[in-house]
């Protein structure tokens, strides 16, 4: 018997090339007696049995071998073949291909994946999950997952034992802070079990959607201030009207109290006048809210536009008992923006940083650039209490104020302002302090 034909993928495990097998005596790859006796002129097939192949250049190893007879007709042309077939050598194969998956999709899919096993220790991690829950792939292989989390409450604690007693967790929302942002996480989790239906561990994944959440914020807060907006649109004006003729009147008394000596009367005309002009800077701001202001974009430089408004911080933070600390840029792009309407952001987000500020601290401006996605950030960071998980997603919202004589409209007229610009404003806090991130795009883009 002669070898008619070998499959490449016997050829790469034996380290063989075809042409070294074609047409050669069975002897070359197998001992002696491989087919069974009275097979020569039978068609039935050889039950599954182990037989030593010849490797070439390496020892001889033993492969599970089913035999069987083929008969083939081709015209009046009949041939018998005997053919040999390795499922070992399949399902090994097959098990490979598994593996350089596994490797991939660990080392380049854009998931958090954590691999534990049955004591509770981290068995793998792929290099997403590494990135946003700040960890050391290194530092972190081996060791038990309550330890990596160990800092955490209950219930931001990422990963529960529960799931080796098969607890499935199906597009579980969840927050995470590092030390540098915030990511909204969807979550899943699942045992990992043996081909006898043992579990041998457990998976979970997360998929980072922080951006897809803050799209979808966004569209919200635009329906909210469209609505704003056209109630602002057919209401300001009409509320304007009597209020300057209050306003007017008013004044006229106040004078008259002041030349009659009448302090008390006095006093209390301007505490109305005070409270009229708080009406009118609501009116105003729902006026921007409702609709832009003409707006004059041109070439802006942030660090001359902060340094004309840095005084200003300067004498409110002494009020505070605060240090302001203003460190300018170096080399800093320009922006397309509206001077006076950038004044107005920077001045309420370091208004608001300094009144968080109740026991006295540092508030720090920095300008930053981001060259890959091409922006200019301009950091203003604050010792405060900081904002509470609970509230920071609020913060933007109309009329959402923690401040007892607050509008809550100032951060909403904010980020009206710089998304119109094509901007955006981001938040992050740690527990202790707040920063503000203003990202505007270069001039260059």
């Amino acid at each position: 018997m002669r070898i008619a034909g070998i499959c490449p993928l016997f050829l790469d495990r034996l380290g063989y090339r075809q042409e070294d097998l074609l047409d050669k005596p069975l002897s070359v790859l197998f001992e002696s007696g491989i087919v069974p006796e009275g097979m020569q002129g039978s068609s039935e097939e050889d039950g599954n049995r182990d037989i030593r192949v010849h490797l070439k250049g390496k020892a001889n190893e033993s492969f599970e071998t089913s035999v069987c007879r083929l008969h083939v007709e081709d015209g009046r042309d009949q041939r018998a073949y005997i053919l040999f077939s390795f499922p070992e050598l399949l399902r090994q194969a097959n098990l490979n291909l598994l593996q350089q998956f596994a490797d991939a999709f660990m080392r380049d899919i854009n998931l958090g994946v954590l691999l534990i096993d049955l004591s509770f220790r981290l068995v793998d991690i792929s290099g997403t999950a590494c990135r946003i829950l700040g960890l050391d792939r290194d530092l972190v292989l081996g060791k038990a997952v309550d330890c990596l989390f160990e800092d955490l409450p209950a219930e931001h604690q990422l990963v529960d034992r529960s799931i080796l007693d098969g607890v499935i967790v199906r597009n579980h929302a969840v927050s995470w802070m590092n030390e540098e942002e915030r990511y909204e996480l969807l979550l899943d989790s699942n045992t990992l079990k043996d081909y006898d239906g043992n579990t041998v561990g457990a998976y979970i994944m997360f998929k980072d959607v922080t951006n897809l959440r803050s799209l979808e914020e966004q569209v919200k807060r635009s329906d909210r201030l469209a609505m704003v907006g056209q109630i602002a649109a057919g209401t300001a004006h009409e509320i304007r009207n009597p209020l300057t003729s209050i306003k007017g009147f008013l004044q006229v008394l106040n004078n008259s109290f002041d030349e009659k000596s009448m302090a008390k009367e006095k006093s209390y005309t301007e505490i109305m006048l005070t409270e009229i002009d708080r009406i009118n800077d609501l009116v105003s701001e729902f006026l921007l809210l409702g609709k832009r202001k003409n707006v004059s974009y041109h070439e802006v430089e942030i660090h001359t536009t902060l340094r004309e408004i840095v005084p200003i911080i300067h004498n409110e933070a002494i009020l505070h008992n605060v240090n302001v600390f203003y460190e300018p840029p170096e080399n800093c792009p320009r922006v397309i923006a509206d001077r006076e309407l950038l004044k107005q952001v920077f001045l309420n987000i370091s208004k608001n940083g300094i009144e968080a500020m109740t026991d006295g601290g540092n508030l720090t401006i920095q300008v930053k650039t981001d060259p890959e996605e091409q922006l200019v950030l301009v950091e203003i960071r604050d010792t405060g209490p900081g904002i509470p998980n609970f509230l920071i997603d609020k913060i933007f919202d109309p009329f959402f104020t923690t401040k007892s004589e607050g509008t809550g409209l100032g951060l909403s007229v904010c980020q009206r302002i710089v998304h119109d610009m094509g901007g955006a404003i981001r938040v992050s806090t740690k527990g202790f302090g707040t920063t503000f991130t203003v990202c505007l795009p270069c001039r260059e883009r």
